[in-house]
């Protein structure tokens, strides 16, 4: 824990946890990631363009799951 600007006990900053605001790109790239075992890794990405995400963040959660948010 540190002190916050109000001089409030705060997380560290590593481990604040952002909530997510954009549940629609969530619900896609959910939808996208559940579909890697049986569509593959380019139909994955193919509906991700389709729907408007990031190329980024598709890459990010396809390419590299580690690095996706967790829930």
């Amino acid at each position: 824990m540190m002190m916050n600007e109000l001089g409030e006990l705060a997380p560290a900053a590593d481990k604040v946890r952002h909530k997510r605001l954009d549940t629609r790109t969530r619900d896609l790239i959910n939808q996208a990631v559940a579909s890697v075992p049986t569509l593959g890794l380019q139909r994955a990405a193919e509906f991700l363009a389709t729907m408007n995400v990031p190329a980024e963040v598709a890459v990010r959660v396809l390419v590299y799951p580690n690095r996706r948010r967790a829930n």
